[in-house]
């Protein structure tokens, strides 16, 4: 084995590396190395430690020496070439536990441009608002038109978010695999994207439904898109102007189903989702309040970073919510009705919206991810809870 350090020793200087000679002084049983002023060569002194090796010049066949020093186990010599690519996959995996998006279709992209989540929720208010209104005047026809024109408009709102702020997406981890900050898809192809879809909506509503539901529809997508998207980035309260915009497609379906834009019936149902909006984009901008930092959005969290006026607006904002919904219990088509009815529906609301109240006073008395996790999650219960009992009263 001498031979062989000597000739390994010879290939590393003649490469133009060192090796220290106090690295290898620590470690009694190792040789001591010393290069020469050259560098072409060195040597291989014995430490103390060391005895000379009497023993024969082994055998100079590399391969076959590397063989014998490096035990290969059986059960690896038995397994077939399936198994090892198994393994390799494997761990490609474990080195990318998550999976890249550049190899889905296009169409998952498209979806993606378009806030699905967000997009669903309006579907969701749309027909809770229709059917207070009063859906019976609505054919079936009607109703395809108004879900159709409601989910372009507002994946158009949502796809015209991300391009404009594609470059700040760019910025965050929770943004950054985004269809167009990733990559994914051009900035050409995602702005022509949310143009059609947001002129066919907008059609597609005033043809089917009329120019009221067509006009709301339109109105949310200029506030949201060209009020809401550039003040994230000037000022908190853009929170209140996002939840203006989110909460103005109830009456795209409150419209379109025969009512007015001045029934309190409507404007409650406006309450709710937009009040509801605080305490779950508070939860949001919390646990992502770093992130929001580095990119530069002026949110709540990032202005007052302990979370007090956070906690505070979701508390008022879940206050606000049962209000807004126990006066429809009592003003179910505008007038004041007051009946079994009211009260079971009042209890009912007040029960589905106390969860949420008692997150948004956990967040306050305790502000960290864990309480504003909570609170996000009850706010995904509490409205489709409350928007139920809504319309069932609304039907008795």
């Amino acid at each position: 084995m001498a031979s062989d350090c000597r000739e390994t020793l010879e290939i590393v200087t003649g490469s133009g590396l060192s090796l220290d000679d106090g690295a290898l002084q620590n470690t009694g049983s190792l040789p001591r190395v010393r290069s020469l002023a050259s560098g072409a060569t060195a040597v291989l002194e014995p430490s103390p430690r060391m005895k000379a090796d009497s023993r024969p010049r082994p055998s100079t066949d590399r391969a076959r020496t590397l063989n014998d020093e490096i035990p290969v186990p059986e059960s690896d010599l038995n397994r077939d070439d399936s198994e090892l690519n198994r393994d390799d996959s494997e761990a490609a995996t474990e080195a990318k536990p998550a999976a890249t998006r550049a190899q889905r279709g296009v169409m998952a992209d498209v979806i993606e441009l378009t806030k699905p989540r967000i997009v669903t929720m309006i579907l969701v208010t749309t027909v809770a608002s229709a059917l207070i209104a009063g859906s019976a005047t609505l054919t079936l026809v009607d109703w395809f038109w108004l879900m159709i024109g409601t989910a372009l408009i507002a994946g158009s709102a949502g796809a015209a978010n991300q391009v404009w702020e594609c470059k700040i997406d760019r910025n965050m981890p929770r943004t950054a695999n985004r269809p167009v900050p990733g990559g994914r898809m051009s900035y050409g192809v995602a702005l022509g994207l949310t143009i059609a879809s947001g002129i066919a909506g907008g059609s597609i509503l005033w043809l089917g439904n009329g120019m009221i539901p067509a006009c709301v529809g339109i109105a949310t997508w200029l506030i949201y898109v060209l009020v809401y998207t550039p003040m994230k980035t000037r000022t908190a309260w853009n929170t209140t102007v996002g939840a203006i915009a989110g909460a103005l497609p109830v009456f795209i379906g409150y419209t379109a189903a025969g009512g007015t834009l001045t029934e309190l019936p409507g404007w409650m149902l406006f309450g709710v989702l937009a009040c509801w909006q605080y305490p779950h984009f508070m939860a949001i901008a919390w646990l992502y309040r770093t992130q929001y930092a580095k990119a530069g959005f002026c949110m709540t969290t990032t202005v007052e970073p302990t979370g007090r006026h956070a906690a505070w607006q979701s508390i008022l904002g879940s206050l606000a919510l049962a209000t807004c919904g126990v006066v429809l219990a009592w003003f179910p088509d505008g007038q004041w009705v007051a009946s079994v009815a009211s009260v079971v529906a009042t209890a009912l609301i007040l029960a589905a919206s106390w969860p949420l109240l008692r997150a948004s006073l956990n967040f306050r008395a305790n502000p960290n991810d864990t309480t504003a996790r909570k609170m996000l999650r009850w706010s995904l219960v509490v409205l489709p809870a409350v928007l139920l009992v809504m319309t069932l009263r609304a039907s008795l």
